[in-house]
């Protein structure tokens, strides 16, 4: 009997989540499939990777990362913990609750190097089409290797995407953007807050990256942020040089016209205003459709795709948790594809399950209401697989503590401390204040 061929799409947080839950296997005895990775980068880590380019990347295809300079997490680090490889174990101590990117890219980095996986990697391979045939129940994958400059085909009996969904940029137009005489540049290619020390920002957004990225900016020294909502203001108690406004209407020359009639000079505007999910490698018959919600269309336990269920998807729903939900899927498509656990075999009854998730995420818009909600979704992921079980609800209680430090004052929510849900530790508080930490190094915010 031939072993089966699995190709994984991203080596991300969520790709690397799929590795780990194969070696796991693996290491207990399993026989296990094979596993090939395919990353377009030629490194690790997904967004995680920091690259100063925007654009396109070395190859000539568009750049993966949305990542920042100076980005530090939005959220505890108590709310993300691998449940098999604790911060504590990786830095052999317990450090503050809101790391830098270099300090969780190196922690993402070290279980992964300690699993052994980095050979079921190709690197600098871009994905270029996904074809299914149903006579022979295959997925033909077409591939760049872009190293070699040499384009190839393999065939495999799953897929698992796991490219991300923060990646592509939703980009709106408005009046005057052509004529703007300042910089306009979407978050996905924002690479550091210090290009605009000095100026009058305006994002456009009301969400987590015009609420970092304007932050960001202030702590650089902007001399003013404007942040402008569609819907809702943010509504937390901003410095004194952050103003919020309504929706934007028009430009001209550098003066921002918004819909209640107020005006603002401004010198840079930054779109803050979302992406795509967007697998231009996939035919429609394979691609996901979907808005970013906690539940995604068309994917089974949130994961299977149901209009062809040897197609995987993971991390694809709007995120509380992330690092540990990716695990958690990555655990249950493991047991999938060993056939440790079964699927219905009534495409109506997964379309049920959708609709009873999107029932659920709809019957209320409470942000409490949403953490709890995916809490609930990765107990249920890992109560079917070998997962280590941890404290979700504990991990909960961190995001709940985050959301209320962040209405007291957003601009020192960082320097608050929680208890890990592995270990059962205090995590310590951190030596600078996030304002004054301009520094955002693994080596000066490791210091004692």
């Amino acid at each position: 009997m031939m072993t089966k061929r699995i190709a994984v799409i991203g080596a991300g947080p969520s790709g690397l989540a799929q590795l780990r839950a194969f070696q796991s296997a693996a290491m207990q005895g399993a026989e296990i499939p094979e596993i090939v990775c395919f990353e377009k980068q030629s490194n690790w880590g997904g967004l995680w990777n920091y690259t100063w380019r925007t654009g396109v990347d070395e190859n000539g295809d568009p750049v993966h990362g949305s990542m920042y300079r100076y980005l530090w997490s939005n959220g505890p680090k108590e709310g993300l913990e691998f449940a098999d490889y604790s911060f504590e174990e990786h830095f052999g101590k317990q450090i503050a609750s809101y790391p830098p990117r270099a300090v969780l890219f190196d922690y993402i980095e070290g279980r992964v190097l300690k699993a052994g996986v980095r050979d079921w990697i190709r690197f600098r391979s871009v994905i270029r089409w996904i074809d299914y045939d149903p006579g022979t129940g295959q997925f033909t994958v077409t591939v760049h290797d872009m190293a070699k400059d040499h384009v190839y085909k393999e065939q495999f009996d799953h897929v698992i995407c796991a490219s991300g969904h923060f990646s592509s940029p939703n980009v709106p137009e408005y009046p005057g953007f052509a004529q703007f005489n300042g910089r306009i540049v979407h978050a996905h290619d924002f690479r550091d807050a210090r290009e605009f020390a000095g100026k009058d920002v305006l994002l456009l957004g009301s969400s987590y990256s015009a609420e970092d990225i304007g932050s960001q900016c202030w702590k650089y020294g902007a001399k003013s942020v404007t942040t402008s909502y569609r819907s809702a203001p943010m509504g937390f108690e901003w410095p004194d040089n952050w103003q919020e406004l309504p929706a934007l209407e028009s430009v001209e020359g550098r003066t921002a016209h918004f819909i209640d009639g107020t005006s603002k000079e401004v010198d840079a505007i930054i779109l803050c205003t979302g992406y795509r999910h967007y697998f231009p490698f996939l035919p429609d018959d394979l691609r996901l459709k979907t808005a970013n919600r906690l539940a995604a269309a068309d994917l089974y336990k949130g994961v299977v795709y149901v209009h062809n269920p040897k197609m995987f998807y993971l991390g694809m729903q709007d995120q509380w948790f992330t690092f540990n939900m990716f695990d958690a899927q990555a655990w249950w498509v493991r047991d999938v594809i060993l056939g440790r656990i079964g699927l219905p075999s009534d495409k109506q009854e997964m379309l049920a399950d959708i609709e009873e998730r999107v029932a659920r995420e709809e019957a209320s818009d409470d942000a409490k209401y949403a953490i709890q909600y995916q809490g609930d979704y990765i107990k249920e992921l890992i109560a079917e697989t070998d997962y280590p079980s941890f404290d979700v609800d504990g991990a909960c209680q961190a995001f709940f503590e985050w959301k209320k430090h962040k209405a007291e004052n957003i601009m020192t929510f960082r320097d608050h401390s929680y208890r890990s849900v592995i270990t059962g530790t205090m995590a310590p508080v951190h030596h600078t204040p996030w304002k004054d930490a301009l520094d955002d190094s693994k080596e000066v915010y490791l210091q004692n």
